[in-house]
């Protein structure tokens, strides 16, 4: 236990992204060599890496065409590399939506169709149904990214208004055998809300999406909210022969991250406990209750011991109400502080690891013992920062935010709170 505890926490944290590299994870699940061609295509933050990784262990022939977020393209010499807006959709994504699409018609049945998932695809890929225009798909994400709806609420409404998600991809690729490997980035790794499954069959319905506006209160433009109350955006179901033979493998997932930043810190000679790869939640209240789980470990020596590190995924939500810069990861991390009130011993991080929380090009943060007290002296308000929704203004003034730059891959939020004896 001699390492700094940030250096500990910063050291979890890079092995939980290192586990979620594509060249590490995808080799093993390539399929056979079709009779015919392979056509490779693909969308997220970790698709470019995934794309590298194919063509580093693919010998015979090979096109395709993938779109990644601005900033995480790869050198690829025969997959054609498109970067395109995240979280909040460009013109961008949609031409390269518009031309995968094309570039999948027409195949035949010895033809294998790779398709290369992660998260941040359903920004990526932003192919409206006829009748919805950018504009209209550029509200919609603002409106779900900013009324608490969980991420499988979301994507179930993305679904039902795109000509790309919902399975549709992979019916435009029939008869072409379709393998998709996965990067999740969703709590319980369900394909169907990885990227709004553009290659797996959707068992729900536009009633089931119609359900979650009128749940949050969304204003959808008024061609959106008529697809829906038509069923006109109904996406493929589960019986739709044009998906039968398609396949999907997780070559990356949460769990195998916070596994791999457990063995770093048992190697450092801490126990580590694994509260769960899924939590969800708004993060302030995510944030509050696992402060008293800690408190319960520091003081009281339930459920475990101190000292001990408490390791947690999944993706909670931030309903933005005031006028900061929202994220996810530091709203959590700001609540956790807030609640802990300096608990002595306690030093926390949370961050995304795909390098963005929110809608900065900043992972997260570190929270140590001493946060509140040095936010007090430059003036600063904890409590204030939290109902403004800025944690990041609040970590950026105390120069504990975690920029890590492109990761290139993406297994969503990683929480690591180290308890001292």
């Amino acid at each position: 236990m001699s390492l700094d505890p940030r250096d500990l926490l910063r050291r979890m944290f890079d092995a939980a992204v290192q586990a979620a590299q594509p060249a590490h994870g995808l080799p093993p699940h390539l399929p056979a060599p079709p009779k015919g061609r392979l056509v490779v295509i693909g969308a997220g933050k970790g698709s470019a890496a995934m794309a590298r990784a194919v063509e580093d262990h693919w010998n015979g022939p090979l096109s395709g065409l993938v779109v990644t977020r601005y900033g995480y393209a790869q050198p690829c010499e025969r997959i054609e590399i498109v970067e395109a807006a995240h979280p909040v959709p460009d013109a961008a994504g949609l031409a390269a939506a518009q031309r995968m699409l094309a570039m999948v018609g027409g195949l035949g049945p010895d033809d294998l169709v790779l398709c290369l998932i992660s998260g941040g695809g359903s920004a990526l890929l932003p192919l409206p149904l006829e009748g919805l225009t950018l504009a209209d798909k550029q509200a919609v994400n603002v409106a779900l990214l900013q009324s608490g709806a969980t991420i499988s609420e979301m994507n179930c409404v993305r679904r039902h208004l795109s000509a790309i998600k919902g399975g549709r991809l992979a019916a435009a690729c029939h008869p072409a055998r379709v393998v998709t490997l996965l990067i999740s980035d969703v709590p319980g790794d369900r394909p169907l809300d990885i990227a709004s499954g553009p290659t797996v069959a959707d068992p729900t319905t536009c009633a089931d999406a119609l359900a979650i506006v009128r749940r949050y209160g969304i204003t959808l433009p008024p061609v959106a909210q008529a697809i829906l109350e038509s069923g006109r955006g109904e996406s493929v179901k589960p019986d739709d022969p044009r998906l039968a033979g398609a396949e999907v493998r997780m070559i990356a997932a949460p769990q195998h991250s916070l596994e791999a930043a457990a063995a770093v810190g048992r190697a450092a000679g801490w126990p580590v406990h694994i509260l769960g790869d899924s939590l969800e939640g708004e993060a302030r209240d995510v944030g509050t209750v696992l402060a008293g789980l800690t408190r319960q470990v520091a003081q009281r020596g339930q459920p475990f011991t101190a000292p001990c590190i408490l390791l947690s995924g999944g993706e909670t939500t931030v309903t933005v109400r005031g006028t900061g810069r929202g994220g996810r990861n530091v709203e959590f991390l700001l609540a956790l502080g807030i609640a802990l009130d300096g608990e002595p011993g306690v030093h926390a991080l949370a961050a995304d690891t795909d390098g963005v929380d929110g809608l900065e090009d900043i992972a997260g943060a570190i929270l140590g013992p001493d946060s509140l007290a040095r936010a007090w002296a430059l003036g600063l308000r904890p409590k204030d920062a939290l109902a403004n929704n800025d944690g990041h203004g609040f970590f950026g003034a105390l120069g504990d935010s975690l920029v890590t730059g492109p990761t290139l891959t993406n297994v969503n939020d990683f929480r690591a709170i180290l308890i001292g004896g």
